[in-house]
């Protein structure tokens, strides 16, 4: 298992169209994927779960992966928060 903090910095935060970015990304991977968010944990594969944690522009949050493929899914992940989920 392992982890990665960052930051989301695009101007919506992780709602709707980034989220649904987000998750599809985490969806190719086979790992299980948390986002954490001060003391709340949801799956990255579940779109209902990462709008509840109401993330806005600024947040700091928490990359979890566990599973064969959890160093590409971290980094894959987090590039695509750094690059403001654009692909």
């Amino acid at each position: 298992m392992i982890s990665k903090e960052v930051v989301i910095n695009n101007q919506v935060g992780l709602h709707a169209r980034p989220a649904t970015f987000f998750i599809q990304k985490a969806n190719e991977f086979k790992s299980s994927i948390w986002v954490e968010k001060e003391d709340r944990r949801v799956n990255a594969k579940s779109l209902l779960g990462v709008l509840s944690l109401g993330i806005v522009k600024g947040t700091p949050v928490t990359i979890i992966a566990d599973g064969a493929d959890e160093d590409a899914a971290i980094e894959t992940l987090s590039a695509l928060i750094d690059a403001d989920f654009s692909e």
